[in-house]
C-alpha cells in the first residue's frame, strides 16, 4: 500500500500555469470560513466537486486533496509557509489538480480518507492531505508538509516534484497501491455481528479505563490530553450501576482537576479543545461548540450524581460563554474560535505580569498572582522552543475555595476579589484582537447544544437554557430543512446547504427529545419521530443493521462507511442506538424495539473487542441491559402539584428512564396519537399521578414523589 516516491528529477512538461498573484480564486464564491480563508491563496484550489474531477480527467493529473477547519492551528501554519507561497503555488499548479475540503462541512469526505491515512501512516489529524487519482482513489497520504523536506518529513516542494515524476514515469506503480488500499477500505467495511454486549463488556470497558487513568492529573493516557465527556459519562453510569467508589472518584477528579486547569479559561470562560501536557495546563487554544455541548452533559450529571455545586457553575460559566460568544442572532450556534490571533496561538489569552499589575488594583493583582500561579518569567512555553516568555496562562492548583488558609481571605472575600478582577481582565482582554470566529451553524453541533441546555434545564430549573435550546431548534425546524422536510447540514450567510449525515439526524434527534422531557412540547417529540422515519428509511442498514454515515441517495465515496467509534464527538451510531431505545419506550414500538437488538448486534464484535474506545454506546448498552423505567406522569400542565412531582424526578440521577406526561387538561391529548397505551393513564385519586415502570412490568400509580423516587431508586 505504500508508494515509493523515489528521487525527484525534472520532466519536461510545460504546462502553462494560471498563477493568479492577489486575486481570488475559486473558493471565493464558498460559503465555508475555512474555504474563504484560502480564496486568496495563489494555488488554484477547486472546491469538492465535478468540475475538479473532470479538469483532472481532461488534463490528466492527479489530484491533491486538502482537508481542514478554519479553527485548526496547523492548517493555518501549512497555508501561510506552503499555500501562501508563490514557489509553491506554482509547482502545486503544474503538477495537480488542487481541492480544499471544509472537514466541518464534509465529513463523509473527511471520514473515508482520514481511515485511509490512518491505514497507510498509522496516524492521522489535520490538515489532513490525499494525493489520488481523478476517479477519487488515494495513493499517498500525510498531515503536515513543510515547504522544504526537513527532520525526516517530506516537503511540498519534494513531493510535488517526486508525485510528477511517478505519475508520468510509474502508473502501475499507482494502480497497484490504490487496488490495495481501496480492497482493505472495502475489508475494514465488513461487520461480525458475534459479540455479546453484557455486564462483562461494561467491567472490561472500566478496567480498560483504569488502566490509562492519570491518578495525579486525572483524564486518560498521556499528554496530550482530551477531555472526552461520553467517558466520564460511563463512569458515573458505572458507579451507579456497580457502587464502585473508583468509577465516581476518576469522573470527579477529572473534572475536577480540568476545571482548575488552564484548558479551562478562568477569565472567559469555556473550555479549550485539549491540554497539550498531562495536568491540564497548557491548552490547544481553539473552542469548540461541542467541547462545550459534551461537558455541560458531563458536569450536569456529575452534579445529579454528586450535588457538588462546583459542578453546577462550571455548568453555567460554559452556558455563559456560549450564549454570549457563539449564539447567532437567529438563535442557532456558531462552530467555534480560533486558536490563533495576530498570528500567534494563544495570545488572546495569555498575560505578563507587568499587565496584571497595571491593570488591577494592587490587592487583586496581588491576589491574581498568587492564586493564578503568574510570574514574571511566565509559565507559558512556546510550542517550538519550550522555554518561557513572560506569558502566564491563568491556572489554579487549588479550587478557590481551598486557598482561605494560603492567601489569608475569608471564602466570601475570596470569592468578591476574583470575580472583581476577572470582570476587569476580562473588560481589557474583549479590546484585544479576537480569535477567528468559525460563524458557520451545523446541524450536528446544534443538536448536542440543545441537548445539554435542555439537559441542564430541568436538572437546575433554568428556564433561560430551554428557551435558549428551544430558539435553536425551531431555528434548524424552520431553516435548515429542504423542501421535502430533510435535515441540511450546514447554514451560513442566510443560506442552508449541503446534505446531512448520520450526525446531524442523530445528534439533533437526541436535542429534541431532551426539548421534550423539559417541557413536554409535543411538537419536538412529532419533529423526532418525523425526521426518524426519514433516517431510518435514508440511513439504516436493512441487512446489517446500524446506520450508514451517509443517506441512500449521497454521493458515493470509496466506500459506504458506518462509523462506532466515540472519538472527539460521540458517534452517530452510539447516539443513534440511544434514540432507538428511548423511542422504542415511549411510542412502545415493536418495530423499534427489534432495531434496538439489531444496532447492539451489528457493533458487538468491534465493541466487545476494545470497549473503552466506545464509551458513548456503552451508554446504549447500560440502558438496555437495565434496569431502565418508563416514567409517566398524568396531571394537568400548570399546577404545583405537577411541579413538584417533575422537580423531584429530576433532582434525581436516575439517567436510564424516559419521562413522558400526559396532560389531564386536554381529551383527547396529543400524546395518545403517537403512544396509544397511554389512553387508559388517568389521574388516581384526583391527584397528580406517576406511573413507574420498568423490565416489562409497572409498579402501582402513586400521588407522592418520594413515593415515586424509592420505586425508581429499589429496582
Amino acid at each position: 500500500m505504500t508508494i515509493r516516491l523515489g528521487n525527484s528529477n525534472d520532466t519536461n512538461r510545460t504546462d502553462p500555469v494560471d498563477f493568479r498573484k492577489n486575486r481570488p480564486n475559486r473558493l471565493i464564491d464558498e460559503k465555508s470560513p475555512y474555504l474563504l480563508q484560502h480564496a486568496y491563496n495563489p494555488v488554484d484550489w477547486h472546491a469538492w466537486g465535478v468540475e475538479a474531477f473532470e479538469r483532472a480527467k481532461q488534463e490528466d493529473k492527479p489530484i491533491f486533496l486538502s482537508i481542514g477547519y478554519s479553527t485548526c492551528h496547523w492548517c493555518h501554519v501549512m497555508e501561510k509557509e506552503s499555500f501562501e507561497d508563490d514557489e509553491v503555488a506554482e509547482l502545486m499548479n503544474k503538477v495537480f489538480v488542487s481541492i480544499k475540503v471544509d472537514r466541518e462541512e464534509r465529513p463523509d469526505i473527511d471520514h473515508a480518507y482520514m481511515t485511509v491515512c490512518q491505514m497507510m501512516t498509522g496516524g492521522g489529524g489535520w490538515p489532513l492531505n490525499i494525493v489520488m487519482t481523478p476517479d477519487k482513489k488515494p495513493f499517498f497520504a500525510g498531515t503536515y508538509f513543510p515547504k522544504y523536506s526537513r527532520q525526516g518529513r517530506i516537503g511540498l516542494l519534494d513531493l510535488s516534484a517526486r508525485i510528477e515524476q511517478l505519475w508520468f514515469n510509474d502508473r502501475a506503480q499507482i494502480d497497484d497501491a490504490t487496488e490495495k488500499i481501496v480492497t482493505a477500505l472495502n475489508l475494514s467495511t465488513e461487520q461480525d455481528p458475534t459479540g455479546i454486549l453484557d455486564l462483562d463488556t461494561l467491567k472490561t470497558a472500566f478496567n480498560q479505563l483504569t488502566q490509562r487513568f492519570d491518578p495525579r492529573y486525572g483524564g486518560f493516557g498521556e499528554a496530550p490530553k482530551f477531555p472526552t465527556p461520553h467517558n466520564i459519562l460511563f463512569l458515573l453510569r458505572y458507579w451507579k450501576r456497580s457502587g464502585d467508589e473508583k468509577a465516581l472518584q476518576m469522573a470527579t477528579m477529572t473534572l475536577d482537576q480540568m476545571r482548575l486547569g488552564g484548558i479551562f479559561d478562568h477569565v472567559g470562560f469555556g473550555f479549550h479543545r485539549y491540554s497539550t501536557d498531562a495536568q491540564w495546563l497548557t491548552p490547544h487554544f481553539e473552542k469548540m461548540l461541542y467541547d462545550q455541548a459534551m461537558l455541560a452533559l458531563a458536569y450536569t450529571e456529575a452534579y445529579e450524581a454528586t450535588n457538588k455545586i462546583s459542578y453546577k457553575k462550571t455548568v453555567e460559566q460554559i452556558f455563559d460563554y456560549v450564549l454570549r460568544d457563539l449564539t447567532s442572532p437567529e438563535g442557532g450556534f456558531y462552530s467555534a474560535e480560533d486558536a490563533d490571533s495576530e498570528g500567534e496561538e494563544g495570545k488572546f489569552y495569555l498575560w505578563t505580569l507587568d499587565e496584571i499589575q497595571e491593570i488591577l488594583p494592587e490587592t487583586e493583582a496581588r491576589f491574581v498572582e498568587r492564586a493564578f500561579n503568574v510570574f514574571s518569567m511566565g509559565n507559558f512555553k512556546e510550542e517550538s522552543t519550550q522555554s518561557l516568555n513572560g506569558r502566564n496562562i491563568l491556572h489554579l492548583k487549588r479550587p478557590l475555595e481551598k486557598l482561605n488558609g494560603q492567601l489569608g481571605f475569608t471564602e466570601k472575600k475570596i470569592q468578591e476579589t476574583w470575580e472583581s478582577a476577572r470582570k476587569r481582565l476580562f473588560e481589557i482582554r474583549e479590546k484585544r484582537v479576537h480569535p477567528h470566529k468559525d460563524d458557520k451553524i451545523l446541524t450536528d453541533w446544534n443538536g448536542l447544544m440543545i441537548a445539554a441546555l435542555s439537559k441542564a434545564s430541568r436538572v437546575f430549573g433554568n428556564k433561560d437554557y430551554f428557551l435558549a435550546a428551544a430558539r435553536a431548534a425551531d431555528f434548524i425546524i424552520a431553516k435548515m430543512r429542504d423542501a421535502n422536510g430533510r435535515l441540511l447540514r450546514r447554514y451560513r450567510l442566510g443560506e442552508a446547504g449541503l446534505s446531512a449525515h448520520v450526525d446531524d439526524y442523530s445528534f439533533f434527534i437526541w436535542g429534541l427529545l431532551e426539548l421534550y422531557e423539559t417541557s413536554f412540547e409535543i411538537i419536538y417529540l412529532k419533529v423526532a419521530l418525523q425526521l426518524h422515519d426519514d433516517f431510518l428509511e435514508r440511513f439504516w442498514d436493512k441487512e446489517s443493521g446500524g446506520f450508514f454515515f451517509t443517506a441512500d441517495d449521497s454521493e458515493k465515496l470509496l466506500v459506504r462507511q458506518k462509523e462506532i467509534y466515540d472519538g472527539a464527538t460521540p458517534s452517530g451510531n452510539s447516539v443513534a442506538a440511544m434514540n432507538l431505545i428511548k423511542l422504542s419506550r415511549i411510542c412502545a414500538s415493536l418495530e423499534f424495539d427489534s432495531m434496538v437488538l439489531a444496532i447492539g448486534k451489528a457493533f458487538s464484535a468491534d465493541v466487545k473487542r476494545f470497549p473503552s474506545a466506545y464509551t458513548q454506546f456503552l451508554l446504549f448498552v447500560d440502558f438496555l441491559l437495565g434496569p431502565s423505567f418508563e416514567v409517566i406522569i398524568v396531571g394537568p400542565e400548570s399546577s404545583v402539584e405537577t411541579d413538584i412531582m417533575l422537580e423531584r424526578l429530576n433532582s434525581a440521577y436516575i439517567p436510564n428512564k424516559v419521562v413522558i406526561f400526559k396532560n389531564s387538561d386536554t381529551k383527547p391529548t396529543e400524546i395518545v396519537s403517537i403512544a396509544p397505551y397511554l389512553k387508559d393513564f388517568e389521574m388516581t385519586n384526583k391527584h397528580v399521578t406517576a406511573f413507574v415502570c420498568g423490565n416489562y412490568k409497572c409498579e402501582s400509580p402513586t400521588n407522592n414523589p418520594e413515593k415515586m423516587l424509592s420505586i425508581l431508586r429499589t429496582n
